[in-house]
């Protein structure tokens, strides 16, 4: 059969078609008052549809130049940050900390769990300049709760600024940041429909009266020569004009769902991973898979278990093979004991509903007593709860 290509992977999310001719037409020139008026339209729809106030910085990189950038702009040499880990991303933040001179407390949590409020008391100190930390640890599917750490930080009078990596939560999570306090949250361009090279960060005002006080060295990733740059609709050095293109493309698509409110195009984001994930969770359960972060799911992505007697590797490559599918598998000591699913950008049902069948298809093979049609039945029950389709009166005809 022809295979449509489907991508389940924790980012790069697939490109729509319409940001991909977005991208391919553009023949914007930096510099330009065409430039400066989408540059500044850009950073208007980051601002609306990360739902905050805060400025909001771009930068021509990946997340972990944001990641960087964060440490280096509120950091000095020897101060003293706190570092929460529960994954490969987790660990990103402690070395950069240290990279960059700084002495690092860390919280470490067992894969597939999230952190205890007591462990961040315990480990959060007077001197503690900066708490850093994922929305979702994508390495192993769990969601931690920004909420409750924020909540912490205020109740013990910390002057401690909380840094959140959201790059795999934007769109799957609600992170209304202005409430929460959070002062800084950064994102990347892969998980919007748009190719990997952009990041961006909203930034509170209490971080920027850091980066006054700091001095750490810093030059690209200055993120105040991007704001000064930024009020002026320029990027402080050569934009990636096509990804910028692409990014303002992806956000008309998010707010067209919602009759042109970018909000509210973000919450219906938010609504279909939350669907998918269920949908899939529960197909997955039935197929005999078991949930890897059963306590602290997250709706970016899920991380289970195999079933006895199959291969984790092996389910990878037949859903390439076969179905032209592509989920992921797990990071160093995690390799070949878990898969991991993506629900990020526009997963749909349709999305969902193929890529069960499809794991369903590969399993029958190998579980010889799964009936087939156990998963999508699932599915379809989840997604009848959700949607208030599910009628407890029979159907007639």
């Amino acid at each position: 059969m022809i295979h449509k290509p489907r991508q389940f992977t924790p980012g790069p999310t697939a490109v729509l078609p319409a940001i991909q001719f977005a991208m391919a037409t553009s023949t914007i020139q930096p510099g330009t008052s065409e430039f400066r008026a989408l540059y500044t339209r850009v950073h208007i729809q980051l601002q609306q549809f990360l739902g905050t106030t805060h400025d909001v910085v771009l930068l021509s990189s990946s997340g972990t130049g944001a990641m960087e950038a964060a440490v280096s702009n509120l950091t000095s040499p020897g101060d003293r940050v706190l570092v929460l880990i529960a994954g490969r991303y987790g660990e990103r933040w402690s070395a950069l900390a240290k990279n960059f001179g700084c002495a690092v407390d860390e919280v470490i949590a067992c894969h597939g769990q999230t952190f205890s409020p007591d462990a961040i008391k315990a480990a959060l100190k007077l001197e503690t300049r900066a708490v850093f930390v994922q929305a979702t640890e994508t390495s192993t599917g769990v969601q931690h709760d920004i909420a409750a750490i924020a909540r912490l930080l205020k109740d013990e009078a910390s002057e401690a600024l909380l840094v959140v990596d959201a790059i795999s939560s934007l769109g799957s999570s609600p992170l209304d940041i202005d409430i929460l306090g959070v002062d800084i949250l950064l994102a990347g361009s892969q998980t919007l429909m748009v190719p990997p090279g952009l990041s961006f960060l909203a930034v509170s005002e209490s971080a920027w009266d850091r980066m006054e006080a700091t001095y750490n060295a810093r030059y690209y990733f200055d993120l105040r020569k991007e704001r000064k740059s930024a009020r002026r609709g320029e990027s402080a050095y050569t934009p990636a004009t096509s990804l910028i293109v692409g990014l303002s493309a992806a956000l008309d698509v998010i707010a067209a769902q919602a009759i042109g409110d970018l909000a509210a195009g973000r919450r219906l984001l938010i609504t279909n991973a939350e669907t998918s994930a269920a949908m899939t969770r529960a197909a997955l359960l039935a197929m005999g898979f078991q949930l890897f972060a059963p306590e602290a799911s997250s709706a970016a992505v899920t991380a289970v278990i195999p079933p006895d007697g199959v291969d984790a590797a092996h389910l990878i490559d037949q859903l390439q093979l076969r179905f032209g599918t592509r989920i992921a598998g797990g990071h160093g000591e995690l390799e070949g004991r878990i898969l991991r699913i993506a629900h990020l950008g526009f997963t749909d049902y349709m999305d969902t509903i193929a890529l069960i069948a499809a794991i369903e298809q590969v399993l029958a093979s190998t579980i010889l007593h799964l009936a087939l049609g156990t998963g999508p039945v699932a599915a379809q029950k989840v997604y009848a709860e959700y949607s208030g389709n599910l009628s407890s009166e029979p159907a007639t005809r």
